[in-house]
């Protein structure tokens, strides 16, 4: 028989192991669905073509209404997002052509210093 503690201690590293491999599976198809979503050609939203030129989802989702301020949009869809409770509102979404987002993407420069060698790694790539 084994002792508590050490049963505490397996479960506590398989369920760190699980949250590993879950947060693994999320961003491998959030960035295949970026990928594809971009190979169609048609404009696309910002946090969408972060995510397939190689940043983390996170990163994206968090840069993306900086990156996209002040830039003209190529076209322009409305979604439905949720608020709290049941309430939903609808919003316009921009989208940019790669012309459009690699032009951006060779200017813009975040002030975390981190950050900013990403996306001037990410410039280098895409050029």
């Amino acid at each position: 028989m084994t002792h508590p503690s050490i049963r505490r201690e397996r479960r506590a590293t398989r369920r760190t192991l699980a949250a590993t491999l879950r947060r693994r599976t999320a961003a491998t198809r959030a960035t295949r669905r970026a990928v594809r979503a971009v190979a169609t050609g048609a404009p696309q939203p910002v946090r969408t073509r972060l995510v397939a030129a190689g940043l983390d989802d996170a990163t994206a989702k968090r840069f993306a209404g900086a990156f996209s301020r002040g830039l003209a949009a190529d076209d322009v869809r409305e979604t439905r997002i949720k608020l709290k409770g049941r309430v939903r509102k609808t919003v316009a979404v921009k989208l940019f052509a790669a012309r459009t987002f690699a032009a951006r993407l060779a200017t813009y420069r975040p002030k975390d210093v981190v950050v900013a060698a990403r996306f001037e790694m990410l410039a280098g790539v895409a050029a």
